[in-house]
Order: C-alpha cells, then structure tokens, then sequence
C-alpha cells in the first residue's frame, strides 16, 4: 500500500507526504518551520518519523522551508544539482544529488525523478514505486512534454496541478508579464491541459486522482471539482487539494 497527504497545496506553500512501507519522504516544503509543525500537528503527523526531503524546484514556496526543518530533524535533502545551487540553501545535515533521468531507492520505494518544463534551474517531479504500485506527483510544469508523458504512466495514484483557468487568467489582474509565464509551456498547466492529461491514462488502474496546486486567484475548487466529475464513475476517488488543509491520507492498495 502507498499512503500520500498533503499540508498544503497551491502558491503560497507545498508540502506533500508519500508513505511507502516504513518509508516516508516529504516532497517540498513551502512553509517556514513554525507554519509546517503546526500543519504537521493538526494532521497528527509527526515530522520526525520522515525519511528524507526531495525538492522539486528552487522556487519559494517548494524550498523556502526545507534547510531548516532539514536540520531540526536531521533529514537528508534529495534535489537536482541546478536546484540547489539556483538557490542554495544554509547548511542540511546530508545533501543528495538526483540524475533527472535515473531512478534510485531511498528506504523502501523506487523514486524516478521526471524531467519538466518549468522555469527553474533543473525543475523535477516523481513517479514513486512500491510493491507494484505507481503514484506520480505532478505540479509546476507548463505543459505535457512527450517525456513526461511516457514516464509519468501506467499510475495506480496521481496527484496533479490544475492550476489556473486560461480565462479567468486573462480577465484577471495578473500583470501582462505575469500572465504570459503563468500561461506559457514553461509555466503551470491549466485545467484542460491536465484534463486532457488525465483522460489519456488507464482509469481502470488509476484508484486515486487528486487535483492540486489550484490558484487561488485563476481558478476555483468549485471549478475544477465540476471538471473531474466525469471521472468519478470509473476512478475509485477523485478529489482537490486546498492550499490551506491539503488532504489527510489517501490510500492506494494492491
């Protein structure tokens, strides 16, 4: 069984739990170290049962609070090479370089680093292995490359951003410049481009689909939820993560 929560989910901070077996790594964290111990608690989660820390990207709020929850728990970071040094992060306790295109086993799972397009230095996303089963964690990326189509399937869980609506993106007072990254291939999908993503994989495997990373000023869960509707006959949950609670665990069985 893979478990996977979240402590938050959008722009203004991430953080997202995978439990594998006795492992448990935490992807990102977006928050300063008093913001994520409350979060952790109320989700009566105990950050020092953690494995490891992997980083997608350099970006504040998927870094900004990793070095010093690093070094309160003592855990190893896992990030790309231009990760780290786009934004080089105070003293952690063990520092791991990923290949972003090689796998490695950190405790129990089988991590495949993905490749994105984003405008980061060396941005990733993973796919995460155990016993059979495949979650992917998908966010931050502006478009569905043909890599990351072909690694990022064959998925028994995905978690993926729905981003922004391309028009209420349009009409809405982002700065042209702005509007033009958030938009482009290298900057957040919006939601047809994940719908799209989503209708292309096997719903008679996928259990679990969660949309995640929703901007709080171009999209809506409301919105997104109606999108996904469709889905709900043939994938066992279907569900959005909020940038305040995330979601509490959500499993996916053999």
């Amino acid at each position: 069984m893979i478990r996977i929560a979240s402590l938050g989910s959008g722009s203004r901070g991430n953080a997202t739990i995978v439990e594998c077996g006795t492992t448990r790594l935490l992807i990102d964290c977006g928050f300063n170290l008093k913001t994520i111990e409350a979060r952790a608690a109320e989700a009566a989660f105990e950050l020092s049962s953690l494995t490891a820390i992997l980083v997608t990207h350099e970006h504040s709020d998927h870094i900004g609070g990793v070095s010093k929850l690093a070094r309160r728990y003592k855990l190893p970071v896992y990030t790309s090479v231009g990760t780290w040094y786009a934004k080089p992060q105070a003293d952690v306790p063990q520092l791991n370089f990923l290949c972003s295109h090689s796998s490695l086993t950190i405790g129990d799972v089988l991590v495949h680093p993905v490749a994105v397009p984003h405008d980061a230095r060396e941005p990733i996303q993973f796919v995460f292995e155990y016993l059979g089963l495949r979650l992917g964690v998908l966010t931050d990326l502006g478009s569905i490359s043909a890599h990351v189509a072909q690694v990022v399937s064959d998925l028994d869980g995905l978690l993926i951003e729905f981003n922004h609506c391309s028009e209420r993106l349009h009409v809405g007072s982002y700065p042209p410049s702005l509007k033009r990254r958030v938009g482009g291939d290298f900057g957040h999908l919006n939601n047809y481009q994940a719908l799209e993503f989503v209708q292309q994989l096997d719903h008679q495997r996928l259990q679990l689909l969660v949309a995640g990373h929703i901007s709080e000023q171009n999209n809506c869960p409301e919105l997104v939820t109606t999108l996904l509707e469709p889905f709900t006959s043939n994938i066992n949950r279907v569900e959005v993560a909020c940038q305040k609670q995330g979601f509490s665990w959500r499993e996916i069985a053999s």
